[in-house]
C-alpha cells in the first residue's frame, strides 16, 4: 500500500479536504481517503506534496483523430474557413495520421486525463484506444445535409460502428451539428440511436451556423456552395431548440459542445431535458473566432459545466486548462470528475 498526502486534496464529491491522507494499494486503486481536518501527523511511507491533489481530468470533447492537423488550420478563420481547412487538408499518410494519435494519448494521459469523449469519423484511433491507458467514450459522428445521402450516409458510419463492436470499444452514434444535418439524417440516426448512453452535438458554436438555418446565408452558406455541397432539397431544421428537444435521442447523457452564443432563452429552452452538460472548449473558441461562451450565464443558470479540448486543428494543446474565467475551483472540478457526470442514469 502506499500513502499520499497535500496541503489540499479535492475529492469531487465534497469542499476540499485540508491535508487528508489518500491510502492506494500498490496498482494506484484508491482504497481510503481520510479526513485528518488538517492535522496530519508525520506517519511512515506517506508522501506529502506542497500543493493539491485532485481526480484524474475528463476531456468531453476531442478530436483526436486530427491529431496531425496541429498548427496546420490559421487561427481566426471564422467556423466555415475552418471547416473547408479542415476538408482539405485532413486526408494524411496513415502512418502520419496513427503517430500524431499515439503522441495525443499519450500526452493527454500524462497531463492527469483519464477518460476522454472522442469524436470519430473513422476508425483510425481504434487500435490505439484499445492499449491505451485513458478509457474512451467513442462518439461515432455523422454529417450530411444532402437527404438524398441521408441512407449512404448512416451505412458508412455503421461500418465504423461494426469495427468498434469487433475490438470491444464502447461507442455511441452522436450527429455533427444542428447545420451539417438534413432533417432525414437526423430522423434516421435517432432510430439507430435510441440505446445510446453519451450523445454530443455541436451546439451554438458560432453566430454563421444560426445564419445558416435560419435564412440559410453568411460565410457557412457560401463554403457550402464553394465545397459544392448545397444539394437540390435543403432541409435542415430552423432553429436548435428544436433539433435538441425532437431530432435527437432522449436515451442517456447529451453533452452540448461550445454554447458559444447560448443565451438565457435557449438554455432555458433545451434545459427541461434531462441529463443535460453543457461543455465549454474556450481554448477551440479562441482559436477560431476569439470568443468564449457566456460562462457566468450557465452557471447562474445552474447548468451543469464540463470541459473540453476539441482538437489540435483548432487548439494547441489536449491539456484540460482551467479557463481564467469565475469558476469557483470547486464548481468545475465537480463538473469534471463528479462520477455520475457520464452516466445515463443520471438525473
Amino acid at each position: 500500500m502506499k500513502r499520499f498526502s497535500a496541503q489540499y486534496v479535492i475529492t469531487g464529491n465534497q469542499p476540499p479536504l485540508k491535508r487528508a491522507v489518500i491510502t492506494t494499494d500498490d496498482d494506484g486503486r484508491i482504497i481510503s481517503i481520510e479526513d485528518t481536518e488538517g492535522n496530519l501527523r508525520e506517519q511512515h511511507s506517506t508522501e506529502f506534496y506542497n500543493g493539491i491533489i485532485i481526480p484524474g481530468f475528463v476531456n468531453c470533447h476531442c478530436h483526436l483523430e486530427l491529431s496531425h492537423m496541429k498548427g496546420i488550420v490559421p487561427e481566426g478563420t471564422g467556423l466555415g474557413g475552418f471547416i473547408e481547412h479542415i476538408r482539405s487538408s485532413r486526408e494524411k499518410n496513415n502512418d502520419e495520421i496513427i503517430s500524431a494519435v499515439f503522441a495525443s494519448d499519450s500526452y493527454m494521459h500524462s497531463s492527469g486525463i483519464v477518460l476522454c469523449a472522442d469524436i470519430c469519423n473513422t476508425t483510425d484511433t481504434f487500435a490505439i484506444k484499445k492499449e491505451s491507458r485513458i478509457k474512451y467514450i467513442n462518439l461515432l459522428e455523422v454529417f450530411g445535409i444532402d437527404p438524398a445521402k441521408a441512407g449512404k450516409r448512416m451505412n458508412e458510419i455503421m461500418t465504423v460502428a461494426e469495427k468498434a463492436k469487433s475490438m470491444g470499444l464502447p461507442y455511441s452514434l452522436v450527429p455533427h451539428s444542428a447545420y451539417s444535418m438534413s432533417l432525414t439524417l437526423l430522423r434516421l440516426l435517432k432510430k439507430e440511436s435510441h440505446h445510446n448512453k453519451v450523445t454530443s452535438i455541436h451546439f451554438m458554436e458560432t453566430e454563421e451556423e444560426m445564419m445558416f438555418l435560419k435564412e440559410h446565408t453568411g460565410p457557412l452558406q457560401a463554403s457550402y456552395e464553394r465545397s459544392g455541397l448545397i444539394p437540390p432539397v435543403l432541409e435542415t431544421s430552423t432553429d436548435h431548440a428544436s433539433v435538441i428537444l425532437n431530432e435527437i435521442t432522449p436515451s442517456g447523457n447529451l453533452i452540448l459542445v461550445h454554447n458559444t452564443l447560448a443565451d438565457r432563452e435557449i438554455i432555458n429552452a433545451v434545459n427541461v431535458r434531462n441529463n443535460l452538460f453543457w461543455c465549454i472548449c474556450p481554448g477551440s473558441n479562441i482559436y477560431i473566432e476569439n470568443k468564449v461562451p457566456p460562462i457566468d450565464l450557465l452557471i447562474e443558470e445552474n447548468c451543469d459545466i464540463v470541459m473540453g479540448t476539441d482538437s489540435l486543428a483548432s487548439n494547441s494543446t489536449l491539456k484540460i486548462r482551467f479557463p481564467p474565467l469565475i469558476f469557483s475551483l470547486r464548481k468545475i472540478v465537480t463538473s469534471l470528475w463528479e462520477p455520475t457526470a457520464l452516466h445515463p442514469t443520471r438525473n
